[in-house]
């Protein structure tokens, strides 16, 4: 995996955050919508089948990145106790930046 990636940096803020887990809403590169769950530096798709190859990204490097929620840890599928919602990649960012990733 690319180390500059969204992925790979998601993956890494969820490390450095254990307390966190994201959410991200993404449009794949063909069009189709996908929720990712990302908790503890690995990936998840929610609507579609996720390769048991951590080197394979599950957001693809062309994937447009609709929304980030992030919520609580441990994860209640149920009740999901989120601290924000709707952010955008680019306010993501300041998270990512303030946690070195």
């Amino acid at each position: 995996m690319v180390r500059n990636s969204i992925s790979f940096r998601l993956e890494q803020y969820t490390i450095k955050r254990k307390e966190e887990v994201l959410i991200v809403q993404v449009e794949t590169p063909s069009g189709e919508e996908d929720t990712v769950l990302i908790y503890n530096g690995f990936s998840g798709s929610l609507s579609r089948p996720t390769t048991y190859d951590p080197d394979i990204p599950v957001i693809e490097e062309n994937a447009k990145i609709i929304s980030i929620d992030r919520v609580a840890s441990p994860y209640d599928p149920v009740k999901p106790q989120y601290i924000q919602t709707g952010l955008t990649l680019t306010e993501m960012e300041q998270f990512l930046v303030e946690s070195k990733v």
